[in-house]
């Protein structure tokens, strides 16, 4: 059961119920079935819809490669970790720092795509995971995500780096 990744990380949104809502709408119009994780956000007391699955946190290793589409928050861990699951990414942003650049990264890499998110409705979210959903964006997330080090190897030459520039006496 593949299904669309909602993830809102630590972005709030101002109506939950509205936001389910515009989700469910716009995966029913795909026939896709959606996974929410609501995370800092209070789902309760939103309707069971049957293609919805409402939670509260997942794993993103774990959920990510199982999915069709994820669309985040657009953080650097959540990009990188789609990036790595090699899954078409939609970036909804709340315009922090870096989010932005992140969106325009993978659209660059043409992985995805990203908006503001105060700037989605029902009608744009159908098009954009249209776009991100057919087998070219999914062929070439694949093949980014081949060229995506792990966490391992990146924390090792992260050390690696550090532990060079300790030993040539200089500072970061």
């Amino acid at each position: 059961f593949r299904r669309v990744l909602f993830r809102s990380g630590s972005m709030r949104v101002t109506s939950p119920a509205h936001t389910v809502g515009m989700v469910s709408a716009a995966c029913a119009q795909l026939g896709e079935r959606a996974l929410i994780c609501a995370e800092t956000n209070d789902l309760t007391g939103i309707p069971h819809l049957d293609h919805v699955k409402v939670v509260r946190t997942a794993s993103n290793a774990a959920i990510f490669p199982a999915c069709r589409a994820i669309v985040h928050h657009g953080g650097a861990g959540t990009t990188a970790a789609s990036l790595r699951a090699g899954v078409p990414t939609l970036i909804l942003f709340a315009l922090w720092l870096d989010q932005p650049i992140w969106a325009a990264g993978v659209d660059q890499l043409k992985v995805g795509s990203g908006r503001h998110f105060s700037e989605t409705t029902e009608q744009s979210l159908v098009s954009d995971l249209r776009t991100i959903l057919t087998p070219q964006y999914a062929a070439r997330a694949r093949e980014v995500a081949t060229q995506i080090s792990t966490p391992a190897q990146s924390a090792a030459r992260a050390a690696d780096f550090l532990e060079s520039v300790v030993r040539r006496g200089r500072s970061c």
